[in-house]
């Protein structure tokens, strides 16, 4: 994973926060930490558990470098956030939760993903679609109190009916609905995903002021182009190139729609979910010690 620091001002506050995004190339994530200044108070948004899908074995190098980062800046790690259920990448947040104690948050709506995929991966009655696994559950319009610093949870639909951008100060992270104005949005072909849905989502995330900074769940480097992260919303209104501001329900929702028509499924997305649903946690061990990851045959035929 490779580290880097947004241009966040060197004033830096509560209201305008500073951010160090990590980018982890193998998947395309970004992990965000994210903290005031002034007190040292910190969360950690979306950090990955590295996954050899050869070897099918996990490595915690991504999670520690995130972790290391903290303990150097002696920041106070309040809590962990989770855009959604990621498709493409395991979580990492149960590693940091049992290194600093914070607990892992995520929107009240993954109990919907996880109503699916329970069926999908036939979890047995041990397994509860109620989102317990997960040590908060935010909903739309919520104020999570992260020591100085107040996180607002906004639902953003689309690419999954769990999917939350948090507000923090100045500063928006929109996991997958919203990416750079040269990749555009997020995938809404997954089970209750929804194009319509996003194209409200993003409305939501476009009526902030213009100055908002946006910091994106993935990046993919479109053309080649040197890795980035923050944007604004008024640079996504006016240059996002699947949807500006002046951008049409119905042209988005056939685009993203012939779009998705056209896309294969995430590398990882059996091996993520399962972990995923379980707030970062893998598949119990078996009688014979050994933990088991479930490939369904035929679900994307």
């Amino acid at each position: 994973m490779n580290a880097a620091a947004s241009p966040s001002s060197s004033s830096a506050t509560a209201s305008s926060p500073e951010v160090k995004a990590f980018f982890d190339p193998a998947t395309w994530t970004l992990t965000f930490v994210v903290w005031d200044r002034a007190t040292k108070d910190a969360v950690i948004i979306d950090p990955v558990l590295d996954f050899d899908p050869l070897a099918v074995s996990t490595s915690e190098r991504s999670a520690t470098e995130v972790g290391d980062f903290v303990e150097q800046q002696g920041l106070h790690l309040k809590w962990i956030l989770e855009t959604h259920a990621h498709a493409d990448h395991l979580s990492g947040s149960q590693v940091l939760k049992d290194r600093f104690g914070a607990g892992v948050v995520i929107g009240q709506s993954i109990t919907a993903v996880q109503d699916v995929f329970k069926g999908v991966f036939g979890l047995g009655e041990d397994f509860h679609a109620d989102g317990s696994q997960f040590d908060k559950l935010v909903a739309d319009g919520e104020a999570l109190a992260a020591g100085s610093l107040t996180i607002e949870a906004i639902a953003t639909p689309g690419h999954t009916p769990a999917c939350m951008t948090y507000k923090i100060g100045d500063a928006i992270f929109t996991g997958d609905a919203l990416f750079m104005p040269d990749f555009g949005t997020g995938r809404c072909d997954f089970p209750k995903g929804s194009a319509e849905d996003l194209y409200d989502s993003i409305q939501k995330l476009y009526a902030l002021p213009d100055e908002t900074r946006v910091f994106v769940g993935h990046d993919y480097q479109p053309g080649g182009r040197e890795v980035a992260w923050e944007t604004t919303v008024g640079a996504s209104k006016a240059g996002n190139k699947q949807l500006t501001g002046t951008t049409s329900r119905e042209d988005f929702v056939k685009f993203r729609s012939d779009r998705d028509a056209q896309l294969q499924p995430p590398k990882l997305i059996f091996q993520s979910i399962q972990v995923n649903i379980r707030a970062g946690r893998l598949p119990d061990p078996e009688g014979n010690g050994l933990r088991y990851l479930k490939l369904p045959m035929g679900v994307f035929s």
